[in-house]
């Protein structure tokens, strides 16, 4: 039997490519100056990137576990402990339309992500079109 081999990448690989889509979005929103269809899609994309991101930590902390390494387990969570917090802040913010509190919570969240340089944009606008509309289908069900 051969080896599995992940087209996705490594969990490290994966946990830039989320942060660089969130800083990105970052940037895109800190730019808007109006309340539209985009910021409302851009907002829900952040959320679903924040929650895979969530995943994605607790697969890594759960694998240095298995292996006994309690410690390095321990300590990745609690870099990362600002991460759920933040999630149902902006889920809250999406869930009840509460719109005047998205800028305070772009600028806090903002600061986790500015080792993040962001020249140009990478990420598709097809990413984000319609994520707010499926945010709102999930919190449906």
């Amino acid at each position: 039997m051969s080896r599995l081999i992940s087209t996705h990448g490594s969990p490290t690989t994966q946990r830039n490519r989320l942060r660089r889509t969130i800083a990105e979005a970052l940037r895109t929103l800190m730019q808007k100056q109006t309340l539209d269809e985009e910021t409302r899609d851009l907002a829900a994309l952040i959320w679903f990137s924040l929650r895979a991101l969530e995943a994605n930590i607790d697969q890594s902390a759960s694998a240095w576990e298995k292996r006994n390494y309690y410690i390095k387990a321990d300590r990745f969570r609690a870099q990362w402990e600002w991460l759920t917090p933040m999630q149902r802040r902006l889920e809250r913010i999406l869930r009840e339309e509460l719109w005047e509190l998205l800028p305070p919570l772009l600028a806090d969240l903002s600061r986790y992500f500015d080792d993040i340089t962001v020249n140009r944009r990478t990420r598709s606008k097809a990413l984000w079109q319609g994520a707010y509309q499926r945010f709102l289908e999930e919190m449906r069900k």
